[in-house]
């Protein structure tokens, strides 16, 4: 049971080291693979190479210790049979490395006829002997285990007469046990090497995959959250890399939507006040006129007021579905030639009578005709309306609003300019996005937003200068050109 719970724990461990859709399996399973494989292979090269480079030099060792028994043979016996055979038995008796290899006398036809050991052993099959025969230099040679089992090698040289007939041999028998014990020693050292590589690709991969994996899961957890609406939710900023430029993005990210979030109460908010101000005037007004039917005088003005409220909401009804098509990328155009002067008068009379009971001085300055635009007019007096409103708006009693229209290089520029309440530097920069509002009761706090969007489908551009107290100018730049 003990040892049941030990493996149910180990294979939790593991579950947990290299989740199954995890960063950690995947590396596992692609590059630490991967680099096991390239280590196995190298391994296996390593010892080929090695045994290659062993057995070839022993081979070398025994084909140079055959040559000079070769030359002792020519130089000193001939190639007469009769020498041969002396001779060689003689070099095979007084062989002095018997010890360390044996050397055996082989007949021209392939049988064991004496050994330096003093036993013939019996021999079925001489490999090397059949190569030799082959070979151009007499010479062959061959690998394997012997009739006990243990590994050796074994090279024959022939020896010829001088008509080119094989008249015998010599065969040196060695053993590779120490060659093969050196080989895998060096072939575990090289392992053991390769282990240890691994396993210090192993701990500083894990290591790096876990400085990846946990910021990863905390920032993964964060943007959970964010997604919950906890909008205050941010990370903490421990690196300064790309995972600590991810960090910085996600709180920035938290703090738009954030942004967002209240903006859009605000909207709701204002919107709610902006509708709910005309409604009740028409509410009151029609309860009043229900119960004084008689008053010609008292129903006119109330029907007045009633016609006056409706299209204040027809207004923001129309700046709503405005802004909505702008949000959906809808914001429809209806190219024609537009007269600029007669677009900006008509919205300058529109709020003249407004400035006039505010008193303040409205004034429009034209210095010369001023080129047609290829635009929407209805969309560019819809500019001009909503600039004016904020400037006779955020106007007081003896402040200007000033208007002015010049020809520019390109285009038509039109600066609207007042003396009002002006707007304080933390806001500038934020007046023109959608539900911002610099004053909770500033309106829905699209008015500026939908102006830029109308000018930027136009080529055109709008700028904002301010100073709190001091006033306000925007000015707002048309091209001539055919740009929609």
């Amino acid at each position: 049971m003990e040892r049941i719970r030990r493996g149910g724990r180990l294979r939790r461990f593991f579950r947990r080291l290299a989740p199954q859709n995890g960063l950690t399996r995947r590396w596992l399973r692609n590059a630490f693979f991967l680099i096991v494989l390239f280590l196995l292979v190298l391994q296996i090269l390593f010892t080929v190479m090695l045994r290659f480079y062993y057995y070839q030099s022993v081979e070398n060792a025994l084909e140079s210790r055959a040559q000079i028994h070769h030359r002792t043979i020519e130089m000193s016996l001939g190639v007469e049979t009769l020498a041969y055979d002396t001779g060689s038995r003689e070099i095979v008796a007084a062989f002095s490395d018997k010890d360390k290899i044996e050397l055996q006398l082989v007949s021209a036809d392939g049988q064991v006829l004496l050994s330096s050991t003093g036993f013939v052993p019996e021999v079925e099959r001489i490999p090397d002997f059949s190569r030799a025969k082959a070979a151009a230099d007499g010479i062959g040679s061959w690998s394997g285990h012997s009739a006990t089992g243990e590994s050796v090698m074994a090279l024959t040289m022939l020896e010829k007469s001088a008509d080119g007939a094989v008249i015998g041999a010599l065969r040196y028998v060695v053993s590779l046990a120490a060659v093969d014990r050196q080989i895998l020693l060096l072939s575990l050292l090289l392992l053991g090497f390769m282990l240890l590589i691994v396993f210090f690709v192993s701990l500083s991969g894990m290591y790096f995959i876990n400085s990846i994996v946990t910021p990863v899961a905390a920032i993964s957890a964060t943007a959970r959250r964010i997604a919950m609406g906890e909008y205050d939710a941010r990370l903490e900023k421990q690196y300064n890399d790309e995972i600590g430029e991810l960090c910085d993005t996600v709180n920035f990210m938290a703090g738009e939507i954030a942004a967002a979030e209240k903006m859009k109460n605000e909207f709701i908010s204002s919107v709610s006040h902006e509708l709910r101000t005309p409604l009740t005037a028409i509410k009151g007004w029609t309860e009043t006129l229900q119960n004084e039917t008689e008053d010609r005088e008292l129903t006119a003005q109330g029907l007045a007021v009633i016609g006056k409220e409706a299209q204040r909401l027809t207004g923001i009804v129309e700046e709503l579905l405005d802004f909505s098509r702008m949000e959906s990328g809808h914001v429809s155009l209806r190219p024609e030639r537009v007269d600029i002067s007669a677009e900006l008068e008509e919205a300058v009379f529109l709020f003249r009578d407004k400035a006039q009971r505010a008193g303040i001085h409205l004034e429009l300055v034209q210095r010369r005709s001023l080129p047609p635009v290829r635009g929407d007019g209805a969309r560019i007096k819809q500019v001009f309306v909503n600039l004016l409103d904020n400037a006779v708006k955020y106007s007081r009693a003896g402040d200007r609003v000033r208007v002015e229209a010049a020809r520019m290089s390109g285009g038509v520029q039109v600066v609207f300019s007042d003396t009002g309440v002006g707007i304080a530097p933390e806001h500038l920069p934020l007046v023109t996005r959608k539900f911002y509002q610099a004053e909770p009761a500033a309106g829905a706090g699209i008015g500026l937003a939908l102006a830029v969007e109308i000018l930027r489908l136009h080529g055109g551009s709008l700028d904002i200068d301010s100073e709190p107290g001091v006033g306000t100018t925007v000015t707002v730049w048309l091209p001539t050109g055919p740009t929609i």
